[in-house]
């Protein structure tokens, strides 16, 4: 054999194995995450043309429109379940609310601090008109009859926040405090195995479970999936006094769904994540009446802007309605009709302790998060638990519908489906950063 083949050869066994590494690192995260879901009859496959091209695109244009992007919470309120509660003191946990700002030098270092982070966002920070506008808002909403009363509206110390100031993303919050909010939901909230012992391996083997508790800890499952997708995809990689560079942590992807560094539980996670995806998308696609009425308008007092959104939402619901492998929700809680109702009311008493532990989480940003994507959840549920009452709903303006639905909790579903068709999306991403791995 000569140099020259003997180099060529070594090469060629070099690129063999290279390829055959970075081939293992997305196998071993992305390996169980295809094919056909449990309890569904839908594939991962389907899921992703379907989002990636039709409904995150026109998903994320109608999230960035005043309606959407302003939400209002309320993140003072104190931990219901233990008294040794602080604050996060990391600069990433801290959330810019809009409202005035004292005079003094605290204007000045809360504007540089605001003028830094809208220049990464290329996003306006709140105007005086802008808070103006909100009130005009709240003054239409409390004129409108609604389904039920909600906590943050109400309360004297809730805020609005715009959600493109402040993104989900990586803030440094991990650790011990962050592992006793998530060990509260799966361990004292969370339908868990009778055959599991404590303490539980968060999105350990839910076998033993019926259908609809079995759903009941999917969903909560892909809930921490995605949140884990989203620090891992905006994560901080390099900070000086000009700039702050987020990018995608392929490190920080493997750590929480890499088969081998997770004990077989990262790729469940991932298919968990789908599973919300499609409980989700049926909400969506079940509350098309509700919005199709000409009595609902997406208020921000201005007429053709409001006028064009609401067209830009119906197309998306339309959308929705048009996936061909929705999930079918009359499984659930179809048997012995006296268990069943009290298995749908254990289900929403569970469900509403899991959204008063974000109260608890100790990185207000993590929380502003937390809290919209469980009220965003609970509402998809709210929809899927109120078929009949939907079905009902008149199509005049002169008469109150049975089915109500509060700007919050329309701002906090679509929101909380945005951060899940995210979550989606960027799987296509780190399956590509995976492949091309040098190991």
């Amino acid at each position: 054999m000569t140099m020259k083949s003997f180099i060529l050869l070594a090469l060629s066994l070099t690129s063999v194995h290279m390829t055959t590494a970075a081939g293992s690192a997305a196998h071993r995260c992305f390996c169980q995450v295809t094919g056909t879901l449990d309890d569904c009859a839908c594939d991962v496959e389907t899921i992703d043309r379907f989002n990636n091209k039709e409904i995150f695109p026109k998903l994320q244009k109608l999230l960035s429109s005043d309606y959407f992007r302003f939400y209002k919470v309320n993140l003072n309120n104190p931990c219901p379940f233990w008294t040794d509660h602080s604050q996060c003191g990391l600069k990433y946990c801290a959330v810019k609310p809009c409202t005035p700002v004292k005079s003094g030098i605290l204007t000045i270092l809360y504007f540089l601090t605001l003028f830094v982070q809208v220049l990464s966002l290329n996003v306006s920070p709140c105007s005086d008109e802008t808070r103006q506008a909100l009130q005009e808002w709240k003054k239409h909403d409390d004129e409108s009859d609604r389904f039920c009363m909600l906590d943050d509206v109400d309360s004297p110390e809730s805020q609005y926040v715009d959600l493109l100031l402040n993104p989900e993303r990586f803030t440094g919050y991990k650790g011990p405090e962050a592992w006793r909010i998530w060990n509260s939901i799966y361990e004292e909230n969370c339908f868990k195995p009778y055959s599991v012992k404590r303490p539980l391996n968060p999105l350990a083997s839910n076998s033993g479970l019926c259908v609809e508790k079995r759903a009941f800890f999917r969903l909560i499952s892909g809930l921490h999936a995605s949140i884990n997708i989203h620090l891992s995809a905006r994560y901080l990689l390099d900070e000086n006094w000009f700039e702050m560079k987020w990018g995608h942590n392929v490190s920080e992807f493997q750590l929480r769904f890499d088969k081998e560094l997770t004990e077989g539980e990262g790729p469940k996670r991932l298919r968990n994540l789908y599973f919300l995806y499609l409980i989700e998308l049926r909400a969506l696609a079940k509350i098309l009446p509700y919005f199709e009425r000409p009595a609902f308008h997406l208020y921000t007092g201005q007429p053709t802007e409001d006028n064009e959104k609401k067209k830009l939402l119906l197309e998306l619901l339309h959308m929705a309605k048009s996936f061909p492998l929705h999930f079918d929700e009359t499984a659930l809680f179809a048997g012995n009709k006296k268990e069943a109702i009290k298995l749908k009311e254990d289900f929403k008493l569970t469900f509403k302790n899991i959204s008063r532990v974000m109260d608890c989480v100790e990185c207000f940003k993590c929380r502003l998060w937390g809290k919209l994507q469980t009220q965003g959840l609970g509402t998809a549920l709210k929809i899927l638990f109120s078929e009949r009452q939907i079905e009902a709903m008149p199509n005049t303006s002169n008469t109150n519908p049975s089915f109500q639905l509060s700007r919050q909790e329309i701002v906090s579903l679509f929101n909380a489906f945005g951060r899940i068709s995210t979550s989606v999306r960027e799987l296509d991403n780190f399956r590509s950063l995976l492949s091309n791995l040098k190991q």
